[in-house]
């Protein structure tokens, strides 16, 4: 592309940064972004700053948080003895815009891969066992992406708390096996909560 403004140009390279956007798609962003008005263009930006700057993650299930504390942790009207455990905070997103559950979660911050080279101690496993002996916890819900790693990581959390009373359980498969939690539809992540089972009938776990 050709421009006659370096300003443009500059804005359409940054914009065509973002996952998903083309350079096509990024000159028409910039140039709706020229018709607005130039406070609703500062209050863009601003958000967009504040966000990057001042986000935090939850100190008890490392989920986005505007404080230490997330919104969902702090609510009292929440189960607080059930956590549904997810890979990424893509995935809260999904489960929360079922309205099906009303425990908290905790964000692994990926899933076992050695091909990848990720491992227990780069995830969030271990503030989750000490969660789960420090506030006694009741249930775990692994709402984990049902394929290889998925498995492998509800495999060895299980072994990992294998001591303590806690009552482990897993979305029922209304999710495709290979499939992508955050791709699911609503309906199916609804399902797959409110029809949980327990680990003992988890087919990794069995061996079959």
């Amino acid at each position: 592309m050709i421009f006659s403004s370096k300003l443009v140009e500059d804005a359409v390279q940054e914009l065509s940064r973002l996952p998903g956007i083309g350079k096509k798609t990024a000159l028409r962003l910039t140039l709706h972004l020229l018709r607005m008005q130039e406070k609703e263009v500062d209050e863009f930006t601003d958000a967009i700053a504040r966000m990057r700057h001042e986000v935090q993650y939850c100190k008890n299930c490392h989920n986005i948080s505007d404080k230490d504390i997330c919104a969902i942790c702090a609510n009292p009207g929440r189960n607080q003895q059930q956590i549904c455990v997810v890979e990424n905070i893509r995935d809260v997103i999904a489960i929360e815009s079922t309205q099906q559950f009303s425990g908290l979660y905790h964000v692994l911050g990926g899933i076992i891969s050695p091909l990848d080279g990720i491992g227990p101690d780069q995830l969030n496993i271990a503030s989750l066992h000490a969660r789960v002996i420090d506030n006694g916890i009741k249930e775990l819900i692994m709402a984990l992406s049902p394929n290889i790693e998925g498995d492998t990581t509800v495999y060895y959390i299980a072994r990992q708390l294998s001591g303590t009373p806690v009552t482990i359980t897993t979305i029922a498969r209304g999710i495709a096996f290979g499939g992508e939690l955050e791709y699911a539809d609503e309906m199916t992540l609804a399902r797959s909560i409110a029809k949980r089972l327990p680990i003992e009938n988890y087919v990794t776990i069995n061996g079959r």
